[in-house]
């Protein structure tokens, strides 16, 4: 969630009954800080920070985010065992992204209260090993005895429901929260987003760090290189500084890094993020109530 969540979205989600997370990966230290306090000027509801660890700064970001008593981080992109002793002596509940049931069980071992399991469909970074959600979700409950927050490909509340039939106490969802109005992003990425087909997006740059990206001029570059073999150096310097931002945040949908979910394609509008969590809701019990009436 890069360049799209920020302290409007996240305070929107969770004064509508969500929790909100500030995506922090790129943020600077004070640009963070900045963000975490007008959240907690606009709302008195918990919201949490989103920290990939193998980003620059973060020693800076977590003092930033232990100085403003945040209660809840997300950690991601890394090692849970680097940062998650530091935030639990402060009192922060921790939660790690993962996407293998090992990853998951060393996330526990290390202390995390929780682990996120996001699938092969997820937008943005994801594993290697292209587990879907459908398969991942259950091989993380197996393994582990720590609650598990289902991602990757969810952006109904009939698909919320389906993941906690597979054991998981939650879902988290980003696509679906990219094409809100609250959301930081450009708006020509957002109606690119909302008007995505099933086979638009594809996951790439395994040499470096899978990333699932909505084709364009930048992702055929990115193609053709790999398709000759292009290594790791190559693959870089291609993808050179700020690409994401770019794409994402300045609407260069031609040139720029362009991440999303396959679950896109289910998105056909850009609505205000509280209606959102209503709507999510609602589908939500209604499945619940009728599991096998179409919404």
């Amino acid at each position: 969630m890069i360049w799209a969540s920020g302290w409007r979205l996240a305070s929107a989600v969770s004064n509508a009954g969500g929790l909100g997370i500030i995506g922090s990966g790129s943020m600077y230290p004070e640009t963070l800080d900045e963000h975490i306090k007008k959240c907690k000027a606009v709302t008195n509801k918990s919201f949490a920070v989103n920290v990939p660890l193998l980003y620059p700064d973060i020693d800076k970001h977590i003092r930033i985010i232990l100085d403003n008593e945040v209660k809840i981080v997300f950690t991601s992109a890394g090692n849970p065992k680097t940062w998650t002793k530091t935030l639990k002596d402060n009192g922060v509940t921790v939660v790690h992204l993962v996407s293998s049931s090992r990853f998951a069980k060393k996330a526990e071992d290390e202390g995390c209260d929780a682990v996120v399991a996001e699938g092969f469909e997820a937008g943005g970074h994801n594993g290697r090993e292209e587990t879907t959600t459908m398969v991942l979700i259950p091989a993380v409950v197996n393994a582990v005895k720590i609650p598990v927050i289902a991602a990757g490909g969810i952006a109904t509340g009939r698909q919320i429901l389906a993941a906690m039939v597979l054991g998981a106490e939650g879902a988290q969802l980003g696509s679906r929260f990219v094409a809100s109005e609250e959301a930081s992003s450009h708006i020509a990425f957002k109606k690119r987003v909302v008007n995505a087909a099933e086979g638009d997006t594809i996951l790439t740059m395994k040499q470096l760090t899978p990333v699932r990206l909505i084709r364009n001029q930048f992702y055929e570059q990115i193609a053709e290189a790999e398709k000759r073999g292009a290594g790791p150096e190559e693959l870089k310097e291609i993808l050179g500084r700020a690409r994401a931002k770019k794409g994402m945040f300045e609407g260069d949908l031609a040139e720029g890094e362009l991440e999303i979910g396959q679950v896109a394609c289910l998105l056909d509008d850009i609505r205000p993020a509280g209606e959102i969590v209503k709507s999510l809701w609602q589908e939500f019990t209604g499945a619940l109530a009728d599991p096998i009436k179409k919404l």
